[in-house]
């Protein structure tokens, strides 16, 4: 088992858990959060003063998922959140060494 972390804009969140859906994702855990990468955020003018935003709005997802299905839901992320513009975000795998549904105590994939 593997878990997918994709750092994505936003407005593409939508798109990504559409595309998810169609490939049979059943589930994911979605967190806002801020930061940064190379585009080291941006600069803004309020009331005339200029001052950089560091930290820019991003959306964490985090998908459990099969070995086998790694590839396709890393594939469909890229797709539905790419932009083409700097910002458009990461995806992390990491292994997951366990998971039990606390519902009915399954274990493993059975879980997911």
């Amino acid at each position: 088992m593997k878990l997918v972390v994709a750092i994505v804009k936003p407005f593409k969140l939508d798109d990504v858990k559409d595309k998810l859906a169609e490939i049979g994702i059943k589930g994911m855990t979605i967190t806002e959060v801020k930061g940064f990468g190379r585009q080291k955020g941006r600069t803004e003018i309020y009331r005339g003063a200029e001052y950089v935003v560091d930290f820019l709005p991003k959306v964490k997802l985090e998908i459990a998922c099969a070995d086998e299905q790694v590839r396709e839901v890393v594939e469909a992320v890229c797709e539905s959140a790419r932009t083409g513009k700097i910002g458009d975000g990461k995806i992390f795998v990491l292994p997951i060494e366990e998971c039990v549904r606390i519902r009915t105590g399954e274990w493993g994939e059975d879980a997911l």
